[in-house]
């Protein structure tokens, strides 16, 4: 069997890069559990998320080798385009000072300081609410680092390298996270979302290409040429939308 690294390559650094982020983000949710009620609720809840987001995968996973090649393409590349354009918009927009930057500091001292006040209000209840926060940030982040690695790895046969990225991903943060035991916030969220935004719009032009049966030049070389083009894009796009924010400020009316 050949393997094509020019489309295994980003794949594999496209769910890695976006697990990375949406773990931290879970990561510093559990560990304000953990810091505020200690480990139980914590692991409790992130147990839990983990075997719901297990559930789903078993329940759907199947499912994607009964849809039609062209049509799942399709389907995953528009989903991909919308992902990453999203990603690709508020990276370029924070980096542009138009919007703050995302601040994992911030969103621990936030979260552990709701957990003290409800812990200050009902007692021991708080454990059930201390779960089900870190639960909440294991399922709804885990669901987007699911649908990335589906996505990204579902068009091609791509699946086992996109989860071999994923899992990289957790582990690293489990690992840092365990050993410094507080929030990761020197990680360069903002440029990770920037270069997952590029990946997955590149993903996204490809596959949607591939399922209207597109014949690109190139082959699957074409991805590069994609993301080149989107990161030279994003690249200007920064200094541009900041020097229109600069007028708009500056000239209100």
């Amino acid at each position: 069997m050949i393997i094509d690294w020019a489309v295994v390559v980003p794949a594999l650094t496209a769910s890695f890069l976006a697990s990375l982020v949406e773990v931290v983000e879970a990561f510093t949710i559990v560990l304000a559990v953990a810091s505020v009620r200690g480990a139980r609720p914590a692991v409790a809840g992130t147990l839990g998320g983990l075997l719901l987001l297990t559930l789903i995968v078993l329940a759907f996973g199947p499912a994607i080798d009964r849809i039609p090649i062209g049509v799942l393409q399709f389907c995953v590349g528009v989903l991909l385009l919308l992902f990453g354009l999203r990603w690709l918009r508020k990276a370029i927009l924070r980096a542009a000072a138009i919007i703050p930057l995302h601040d994992e500091a911030a969103a621990f001292a936030a979260e552990t300081a709701e957990l003290g006040q409800a812990g200050s209000r009902r007692g021991r209840r708080v454990d059930w609410i201390a779960a089900t926060a870190a639960f909440k940030a294991v399922v709804l982040e885990g669901l987007e680092v699911v649908f990335i690695v589906i996505a990204v790895g579902a068009g091609r046969g791509l699946l086992l390298p996109a989860s071999v990225g994923a899992v990289a991903a957790c582990g690293l943060v489990l690992a840092i996270g365990l050993a410094v035991h507080r929030p990761l916030a020197r990680v360069p969220e903002n440029a990770l979302k920037f270069v997952v935004g590029i990946l997955l719009t590149a993903f996204g032009v490809f596959w949607t290409g591939e399922g209207l049966g597109i014949d690109w030049p190139g082959g699957d070389l074409v991805i590069l040429t994609f993301i080149a083009i989107f990161l030279v894009a994003g690249l200007l796009s920064v200094p541009a939308a900041r020097e229109i924010a600069s007028e708009e400020r500056h000239d209100p009316a």
